[in-house]
C-alpha cells in the first residue's frame, strides 16, 4: 500500500470472536452449537418450530450475557453460577481505537450478531447478520433491545400481540441488511480489510472484489487464509489478538 488511505472499510467474521470464546458459525460437521442450520437459522424452521428457534436463541442470549441456565438445575437444586458477559478482545479493541483515532473516513461492517465490537467501544458500525440482543416484530419490522429469554408467549412492545416477535437475526434466505450503504462504502473506499472470514459465506465474501474494482488495495487478515486469499494484495495471518492490533497501529502511525 503506497499512500496512506482515507476512506477503510472493515469486514469482520467470526474469527475475530472466537478468541472471546464465542464459537464459529458453523463447524467442520455443519453444525452451529450441536444444531442443524435448517432447524434453527431459517425463516421455515421458525415457521415450523418456533419453540425450539426461541429456545436456540436463548441459549446463546444467556451465554453471551452471563447468565445462568436456570432450566439446568441439578438434582440438589444447584443453579450452573453467574459469569461474566462475553467481553471484546484485543482485536475489537484495536479497531474501535482505530475508528476514534482515525483521520479520514470509517465504516465497520461484522457478519456477527454479537455485541463485542459495541462493546469495544466501536461506533461506525453496522450488523450485516442482525444482532443477537434485539428482536424484531414480525409484523411491523421494528426492532428493540432484548436480554432475557423469548418465547412465543412474549408480547411486542410495538403491536402488543403474543407470536409476534423473531430474533432479530438474518436467516439462511433472507437479504442481509444495510446492503446499500455497504456496497456505497465499498465503490468509495481506498482500503478495504477482511477480518476471520472464510470467504465462503455471500455476500460477504465478495465485497473485496466490489472494492478492488473500484481501486482500493484489499487486505485479509486471518488466522489462516480463506478461500479468496489468493486474490487479494495482502495477507497477514497468525493470532487475531496480535495481527489486528499491529496492523492497524501501524495504519494510525502513517496517518
Amino acid at each position: 500500500m503506497k499512500a496512506s488511505p482515507r476512506r477503510v472499510v472493515v469486514l469482520t467474521g467470526a474469527g475475530i470472536s472466537a478468541e472471546s470464546g464465542i464459537r464459529t458459525f458453523r463447524g467442520a460437521d455443519g453444525l452451529w452449537e450441536d444444531h442443524r442450520i435448517e432447524d434453527v437459522a431459517t425463516p421455515e424452521a421458525f415457521e415450523r418450530d418456533p419453540i425450539l428457534v426461541h429456545r436456540f436463541y436463548n441459549e446463546r442470549r444467556r451465554a453471551h450475557e452471563g447468565i445462568p441456565d436456570v432450566t439446568g438445575v441439578s438434582e440438589q437444586g444447584a443453579v450452573s453460577p453467574p459469569r461474566s458477559p462475553v467481553a471484546p478482545n484485543a482485536g475489537h479493541l484495536a479497531l474501535a481505537r482505530f475508528e476514534k483515532e482515525f483521520p479520514g473516513d470509517f465504516l465497520l461492517v461484522t457478519q456477527n450478531i454479537d455485541a463485542l465490537h459495541e462493546r469495544a467501544g466501536s461506533k461506525q458500525l453496522l450488523h450485516m447478520h442482525g444482532e443477537l440482543l434485539k428482536m424484531r416484530c414480525a409484523r411491523t419490522g421494528k426492532s428493540y433491545s432484548w436480554t432475557q429469554d423469548s418465547s412465543v408467549e412474549s408480547v411486542c412492545e410495538c403491536c402488543r400481540q403474543k407470536g409476534n416477535l423473531r430474533p432479530h437475526i438474518v436467516w439462511f434466505g433472507e437479504m442481509p441488511f444495510f446492503m446499500e450503504e455497504i456496497e456505497a462504502a465499498l465503490f468509495a473506499c481506498d482500503l478495504f480489510v477482511s477480518i476471520g472470514t472464510s470467504g465462503n459465506v455471500y455476500p460477504a465474501a465478495g465485497f473485496f472484489r466490489l472494492a478492488r474494482d473500484s481501486g482500493a488495495h484489499t487486505v485479509e487478515l486471518n488466522l489462516e487464509p480463506s478461500a479468496n486469499a489468493a486474490s487479494f494484495d495482502e495477507g497477514l495471518y497468525g493470532s487475531g489478538t496480535e495481527v489486528i492490533p499491529r496492523f492497524f497501529d501501524t495504519l494510525l502511525s502513517r496517518s
